[in-house]
């Protein structure tokens, strides 16, 4: 578990049980005593109020107005907020779209400005789509946390991406691409890259995907993607 999904996971733990303990944080977080204690540490420093009790039935209570006016999303946080309502919607069983749309737009508008045109360059990147129903699921694993935040920085600063993938008949490669758009078939998402070895077009299986990382100094010219005509772009898909 990296840093931040640890933090999460500790301020989820503190907000949700009246009292913990730093062992029983640790034991949630698969981490050390010492490791949870600097965790905490680093959380008041980001603002978040966590008192602590000393002696027998002491432990650790946080501060829930400090939640209000600390907690913080990053732009592939609120991306990825964005997404799942988008494939809801897209497949057609959100039932408080307006109310969703509500809390999302006032996520977007908490947002600094220059945060604002990365969401949005981000956006312009999704396209939703439908799967076919005889699209084989059973082997749907798993996407790697650390993808979007690798997409944000690879789509924004138009660097390649870099990453271990395995085909439908388990076959592992390394693969080096220049990414162009993410497409969404619900539940399936799919990286669209261009392949500089193959000269061509590739889509690759999100959750077959790991070890993602951008390629420093590297660049590439976006490319118009030639998408099916019941694929549209995220804004469309807007109400």
């Amino acid at each position: 578990m990296n840093i931040r999904l640890r933090h999460d996971s500790i301020v989820r733990t503190l907000r949700r049980n009246s009292t913990s303990t730093i062992d029983a944080l640790a034991d949630e977080v698969g981490a050390s005593r010492r490791t949870v204690l600097r965790d905490i540490s680093k959380l008041r420093d980001e603002g978040y109020v966590i008192h602590s009790d000393v002696g027998r039935g002491g432990g650790l209570q946080l501060d829930p107005q400090s939640i209000q006016t600390t907690a913080k999303l990053s732009v592939p946080e609120v991306l990825a907020l964005l997404i799942s309502v988008a494939t809801m919607r897209a497949a057609g069983n959100l039932p408080f779209s307006e109310l969703a749309d509500a809390g999302l737009a006032k996520i977007e508008k908490a947002l600094p400005r220059d945060k604002v045109r990365d969401l949005r360059a981000f956006l312009d990147c999704l396209h939703i789509g439908q799967l076919s129903p005889l699209q084989d699921l059973s082997d749907m694993g798993e996407m790697d946390p650390e993808l979007l935040p690798a997409f944000e920085a690879a789509f924004l600063g138009r660097h390649l991406i870099r990453f271990d993938y395995r085909d439908a008949k388990g076959q592992r490669t390394k693969r080096e691409v220049e990414p162009q758009a993410m497409l969404i078939l619900p539940p399936l998402w799919y990286l669209v890259a261009w392949d500089p070895t193959r000269e061509d077009f590739r889509h690759f299986r999100m959750d077959r995907i790991t070890t993602p990382e951008t390629v420093a100094y590297s660049s590439f010219r976006r490319r118009n993607v030639p998408f099916e005509d019941d694929v549209c772009p995220y804004s469309e898909l807007q109400i």
